[in-house]
């Protein structure tokens, strides 16, 4: 789970999507984006859900920008606390006890007993939301195996006869039951394992070093795809995390 606590001012995030639900709240001002083909609007207070694999952006509703606290967590850790993965059809809802709950991961450092049961009130406030969770049919262990060998690989490109050698099943079913059970492709995941590897790095190597470690073909290639997974370049997000830059706001992640 990823905590990350920031304010932004004008456009915050180019369209983007990530592996991971997005579940935050709106602390000030008024946060805009682009969601499913509509644009919402969230203003202090509201939450806001993301779902995994949905291409959105980010910016300030008024000239004077907006804060917000957020929790991107993966879609696994939901799926085993209510049985699938619920969909909440607005992203933008009133909800005064799946607030509380947002607040309560801000309050302190999380210890590993306290996350899980932070994962399923943040579950059960989704499933209050929704009409119905799909149910997750029976997962080969081999989708474990298969997840496992792409969180080692973030320095080099994986082929998908090493995923059907480690999983036991075809590409294609793996890829079947891997979005039953993460909410994305072993792609899409793999290549999201590599950014995070890479984005570790950014502002302590070069980029042109961190793209070649982290296996992209150059450093535009990189940018690309960097910023199409997280809404800004490399280089921003580096200004961002860094004490010393005032060049996005305060931006202030954290990882449990």
């Amino acid at each position: 789970m990823q905590r990350l606590t920031a304010w932004f001012s004008g456009a915050a995030f180019s369209r983007h999507r990530h592996d991971t639900y997005a579940i935050g709240i709106t602390d000030a001002g008024v946060q805009k984006f682009w969601y499913r083909g509509a644009t919402h609007a969230s203003t202090p207070g509201d939450v806001v859900v993301l779902h995994p694999d949905e291409v959105h952006d980010g910016y300030a509703g008024t000239a004077a920008g907006f804060g917000y606290r957020i929790l991107y967590v993966e879609p696994a850790r939901i799926a085993e606390a209510v049985g699938g993965l619920p969909f909440v059809r607005d992203p933008v809802v009133r909800d005064r006890r799946f607030a509380a709950t947002i607040d309560a991961a801000f309050d302190a450092p999380l210890e590993p007993l306290a996350v899980d049961a932070l994962v399923f009130d943040l579950a059960e406030a989704m499933l209050h939301r929704t009409r119905a969770v799909p149910a997750i049919r029976s997962i080969s262990e081999g989708v474990e195996r298969a997840r496992q060998l792409l969180d080692r690989a973030t320095h080099r490109i994986v082929r998908s006869g090493e995923l059907e050698a480690a999983s036991g099943l075809t590409r294609f079913e793996l890829a079947r039951q891997f979005r039953a059970r993460f909410g994305t492709t072993p792609y899409r995941y793999s290549l999201l394992r590599r950014l995070d590897s890479a984005r570790a790095r950014l502002g302590r190597f070069p980029v042109a070093q961190v793209a070649l470690e982290a296996a992209f073909a150059d450093q535009a290639h990189f940018t690309r795809s960097f910023r199409r997974a997280f809404g800004m370049t490399p280089a921003r997000y580096a200004a961002c995390n860094s004490l010393e830059s005032a060049a996005c706001g305060n931006s202030v992640p954290s990882t449990t």
